[in-house]
């Protein structure tokens, strides 16, 4: 099998397929290669909302469970996280409709990460998530302490 500039240096093949599309090469693109990256470049983008979905609800629980180790830096984490959600959305509005299967899969994740930092078990937090979405989004929420 031969190696390609894709498998070899995908730097130098992106620069390459950009400039193809943008003299209107169309028919000395890499179509295949072109489809799977852009497949790709939409996974990432729903990873990244499930995985700042995951810290925000980690800390949530941690502010919920361990009320007596509360500080600024929790309080601030969930704040950015906040934010860098909102921004996400902001950039990437076709993000909106994943918001619920990023939040479902984000939770059993943020249970374990929160039961691992803060030395309780699993069994400590709800299995399901005990915030909505519009929740643990909104500004002013911070759940109360057990």
């Amino acid at each position: 099998m031969e190696t390609t500039l894709y498998q070899t240096d995908f730097y130098t093949w992106a620069r390459q397929q950009a400039d193809m599309l943008r003299a209107g090469r169309f028919d000395t693109i890499d179509a295949e290669h072109l489809i799977e990256e852009l497949d790709a470049m939409g996974s990432r983008e729903r990873r990244e909302l499930a995985n700042r979905l995951k810290i925000l609800l980690t800390h949530l629980l941690k502010w919920q469970f361990q009320p007596e180790r509360r500080g600024a830096s929790w309080a601030r984490t969930i704040r950015v996280q906040r934010m860098d959600i909102a921004d996400l959305i902001a950039d990437e509005p076709g993000l909106v409709p994943e918001i619920p299967h990023a939040f479902e899969k984000a939770y059993p994740k943020a249970l374990l990460l929160a039961a691992n930092e803060t030395g309780m078990d699993e069994s400590t937090f709800p299995k399901q998530s005990p915030y909505s979405i519009e929740q643990t989004m909104a500004d002013d929420f911070l759940p109360e302490g057990n």
